[in-house]
């Protein structure tokens, strides 16, 4: 896993000239938008237009009729705003966070900047541009491939978080050593906050890496307890979502510096199986050693998560196992799933037959 930006490269002198004259461009266009900020400096959230936009009719005729019909019909209807879907709040949560870090820093780069990815086709996209401009979101970046997985363009978007509602393409993104997760529709949904961004992670093998999670389901909890104890003071690996929660506490710092740390538009949560008199102190530590804080930390000890988030009421949580994500999905919350790791071999604890190999 990379530690920040997918591309760190040094900024070319042409590079620079090609900023500054769209930085001039668009303080000279007489609108209200703000500008978007340089990828290597910005927190880049690319999401799909499944994920923004609720987009299941649509999706219906493109699985049944073919995509001449499916495009034909997104034609016809381009003046018709699509639905938010599940990611809409997210990233009008993000919005809110850059509406206040322009506050205190007017001139700063260090912002959300949110891209839609897409293996839509170019005419689809004036409907997605129109119903953009209705909900008045900050995008400005699209990408749109035409029926090609966009996964190639993560990186030369310096992507540091893919959603999408194609598991297919999150596990090529983690793959590729970029966060990502795989979202899903909450089943009643509840209101969340319009001044907070809150994000919710589980710990092993979406922050950490999967290696206690391996001596659990192959050796039993006692191991795992005895294990945990004798590598408390060792740092747990990184896992997929790591580098994200980086890029929280790097935008969580901005505030802290200002001394807003109490008002902070930014919230994190740990939301972990793990006990924490037996195996709690290295996660804990784990963090430490990365320079790393998370507002809240709550340690279940193996009882639902559900009901927890219902009470955090978190915009997006990260969990790399399916029964977690459903148990809070069920109850409410936006959940993603994060394909990574030996928790994908299991469901409910109990291993998944794998398909015989042919020989």
């Amino acid at each position: 896993m990379s530690e920040m930006k997918p591309n760190d490269s040094p900024t070319s002198e042409g590079e620079e000239k090609d900023w500054a004259a769209a930085k001039a461009f668009f303080e000279n266009l007489k609108t209200t938008k703000p500008r978007p900020p340089k990828p290597r400096h910005a927190v880049t959230i690319a999401v799909s237009s499944r994920t923004l936009f609720n987009m299941v009719a649509e999706r219906k005729i493109y699985e049944e009729e073919g995509v001449e019909k499916y495009v034909a019909y997104q034609v016809e209807h381009e003046n018709e705003a699509l639905k938010p879907g599940v990611a809409f709040p997210f990233v009008k949560a993000l919005m809110t966070v850059n509406a206040k870090l322009r506050e205190l820093y007017p001139d700063s780069e260090e912002l959300f900047d949110i891209v839609l990815m897409t293996n839509n086709h170019a005419q689809v996209g004036v409907r997605l541009i129109n119903s953009i401009n209705h909900y008045d979101l900050t995008i400005e970046r699209f990408c749109m491939t035409g029926g090609e997985s966009p996964i190639g363009y993560l990186k030369a978007y310096m992507t540091n978080l893919y959603l999408s509602k194609d598991s297919e393409k999150v596990t090529e993104a983690i793959e590729e050593g970029i966060a990502a997760a795989t979202m899903f529709t909450s089943g009643t949904g509840y209101e969340l906050s319009d001044t907070q961004l809150r994000v919710a992670f589980d710990g092993d093998a979406v922050l950490f890496s999967d290696e206690s999670e391996i001596i659990v389901k192959q050796h039993g909890l006692d191991s795992f307890f005895e294990h945990e104890k004798e590598f408390e003071n060792q740092p747990l690996a990184q896992g997929p979502l790591k580098c994200f929660l980086e890029a929280l506490g790097k935008l969580q710092r901005k505030f802290y510096a200002k001394n807003a740390r109490l008002n902070c538009p930014i919230r994190t949560f740990l939301v972990t199986a793990r006990s924490a008199a037996s195996s709690g102190a290295r996660v804990l530590k784990t963090l430490r050693s990365w320079g790393l804080e998370i507002d809240e930390a709550l340690f279940l000890a193996g009882a639902p998560k559900g009901p927890l988030l219902q009470k955090i009421k978190p915009h997006i949580f990260f969990d790399d196992q399916m029964f977690h994500v459903e148990g809070a999905k069920e109850l409410g919350t936006v959940a993603a799933h994060v394909p990574y790791g030996i928790g994908q071999k299991y469901h409910k604890g109990k291993l998944i037959e794998q398909p015989a190999k042919e020989k």
